[in-house]
């Protein structure tokens, strides 16, 4: 399979290429980069690109002077990958009292969920072709196993935080959150980690390492690892 770079050592994917391919490439080649290149936000493509292990971000790379944005995609395989395998996860007592006055709603909000992640953080990964791509693929659901799902978490009725991310067979990615009020971002994590662990799930991908992971037991795994788990939990479609 030929691979192609640009001038700066990333590497670009294109629609034609095959993902899971292209990932048994980068392991082999000790790809060093956190990200890829794609041109192309087509659904289906973007939904091969999460279905082969990506987390797809993306990016406008236009000139500060340039009236017109420029958007790229970036599927990103870590280099090191958080992932909280359920019987690790840890429960601080002042959170665990907290826990049954919330309510976790499963595939609910979504639009609202991913407009109010981009008001809260921005969009500057988030762009509007890949928010509009991701709810395409959620809307027509293309070969594969990827969807965009969400997870809305409640209290006296009223929406306190939520999240939405990516299903691919028994693996959640997570891709981005907001919490309203102390302590419910800590206990919408909490209580969809214990919904996984119900329903089957592998483990809980939390992409890119950061502290409050840690403190809820996540650790961190090689990308060989990763997409190993990844591929026991997601039956291939390409």
């Amino acid at each position: 399979m030929l691979l192609r770079y640009t001038s700066a050592g990333f590497l670009i994917i294109k629609p034609e290429d095959n993902c899971h391919a292209i990932v048994d490439a980068m392991l082999a080649t000790g790809y060093n980069e956190e990200f890829c290149i794609a041109l192309d936000f087509d659904p289906e493509f973007t939904a091969r690109l999460m279905d082969a292990g990506f987390l797809v971000m993306s990016a406008d790379i236009a000139e500060i002077d340039e009236e017109e944005p420029f958007y790229i995609s970036m599927p990103k395989l870590h280099l090191e990958r958080s992932a909280l395998f359920f019987e690790n996860l840890h429960i601080k007592k002042s959170v665990k009292r907290l826990l049954n006055k919330y309510e976790l709603k499963v595939d609910t909000d979504f639009n609202f969920l991913i407009d109010r992640c981009i008001e809260k953080h921005g969009s500057g990964w988030l762009t509007p072709p890949l928010v509009e791509c991701i709810k395409e693929i959620r809307r027509t659901r293309p070969t594969g196993n990827a969807y965009p799902t969400s997870f809305s978490l409640y209290r006296n009725g009223s929406l306190v935080a939520g999240e939405f991310g990516i299903i691919c067979g028994k693996v959640y990615t997570s891709y981005s959150g907001y919490y309203d009020e102390s302590n419910a971002g800590t206990v919408q994590l909490i209580l969809l980690a214990k919904y996984l662990q119900e329903q089957g799930f592998l483990f809980f991908d939390l992409g890119m390492p950061i502290n409050y992971k840690f403190d809820l037991g996540a650790v961190n795994i090689t990308p060989e690892k990763f997409v190993s788990l990844f591929r026991a939990a997601n039956p291939r479609h390409e």
